[in-house]
């Protein structure tokens, strides 16, 4: 058995400690400044996050439905966020089917109302300022007067609670497009029994084949109805009137004809508010409204048919629009008619016999 003893002298057994030590001290610097960095970034993206999720919810809250998040933070934040997205989308579309209900009702209270308006236009005059009448008279006149303007009131408001609606509703979804061929034939149907009524000849050209345009369905046809409309209201019965529908140099046409007197000022006509027969003159308005938000125009000129000519220009989708004049002429065309109306003015021209 063997013993073996050695001696280190103390420098020697504390030689490189100092530095094994602020090694140590260094490795324990970095891995604290690296938790620090990790938890911050973790913290950082759960607070945007949750910031996120809490301003979105405010916005909806104040009726800003368009908000959205963009999912992120930890797994349970990122669920949240994907299941607050959902909820915006369904309630947006529960707001824009109602809006879209309220807008299909209100133009179906229309329909109605064109009628009662029509009969209501029929009955005797309501002049009270011309000749000597009994009081029955005069009690009668008068009330007929209340039921033609009360008419005209609600009228107005359908109108604007139409145009509210599908002006809210075109912000949410973006614009529609729908069969102009279809809805012009679905009006003629209504269309066509009061014309029976009235002894109304009438004619549907082109309008057999698919003709698509930028413009939500009910809106188109609360314009079609404002436009044939005016036919029943400011012409004698048995007016003959003719819908035609085209597609002319990049454009949508609906045109409207008549054989009843014209219109002596179609740029008044086309201005909101006026009218020459007495009314409020909102029906062109409705019409000239689509057909702009369709990135076209209405125009009003001489008809075959003797009377007036209501055309609306509605952005074909199939073509790139060309410089249309506010008659649907185009080029040289258009240029004649331009110089001709400088010339001579705007003036209808004689009806042949």
């Amino acid at each position: 058995m063997a013993v073996v003893e050695t001696f280190v002298p103390d420098a020697r057994l504390r030689e490189g400690a100092d530095r094994t030590w602020w090694l140590l001290a260094g490795v324990a610097v970095a891995l604290v400044g690296a938790a620090v960095i990790v938890v911050d970034r973790v913290a950082t993206r759960t607070v945007e996050a949750t910031a996120g999720l809490v301003g979105a919810a405010i916005a909806v809250g104040d009726g800003d439905l368009g908000v959205r998040v963009e999912p992120g933070g930890p797994r349970e934040l990122v669920e949240a966020g994907y299941a607050f997205n959902r909820m915006a989308d369904r309630l947006v579309a529960a707001r824009t089917d109602e809006r879209e209900l309220v807008a299909d009702l209100s133009h179906r209270l229309r329909t109605p109302l064109t009628v009662l308006r029509l009969d209501a236009e029929g009955l005797d005059s309501d002049d009270t300022g011309v000749g000597a009448f009994s009081a029955a008279e005069l009690d009668r006149r008068r009330t007929i007067r209340r039921i033609r303007q009360a008419i005209v009131t609600l009228e107005g408001e359908v109108d604007v609670l139409i145009t509210t609606t599908r002006k809210a509703v075109t912000r949410e979804t973006g614009p529609a497009e729908c069969d102009v061929s279809e809805v012009v034939r679905e009006r003629m149907v209504f269309w066509a029994a009061l014309a029976g009524d009235q002894n109304r000849p009438y004619q549907v050209i082109g309008a057999q084949l698919r003709v698509p345009a930028p413009v939500p369905r009910a809106e188109l046809a609360a314009a079609l109805d404002a436009v044939i409309g005016n036919v029943f209201r400011y012409t004698p019965q048995g007016t003959a009137f003719e819908v035609a529908v085209s597609r002319r140099d990049g454009y949508v046409a609906i045109r409207v004809d008549d054989a009843g007197p014209g219109i002596a000022d179609p740029d008044r006509a086309l201005r909101r508010g006026a009218s020459d027969q007495g009314s409020t003159g909102l029906g062109l308005d409705i019409a000239k409204r689509v057909a702009v938000q369709a990135n076209g125009s209405v125009s009003i000129d001489r008809a075959r048919l003797g009377g007036a000519s209501v055309v609306m220009l509605l952005a074909d989708p199939g073509a790139t629009p060309r410089q249309v004049s506010r008659f649907g002429l185009v080029g040289r065309m258009a240029r004649e008619v331009r110089e001709v109306r400088e010339q001579h003015g705007t003036r209808w021209p004689r009806r042949r016999s």
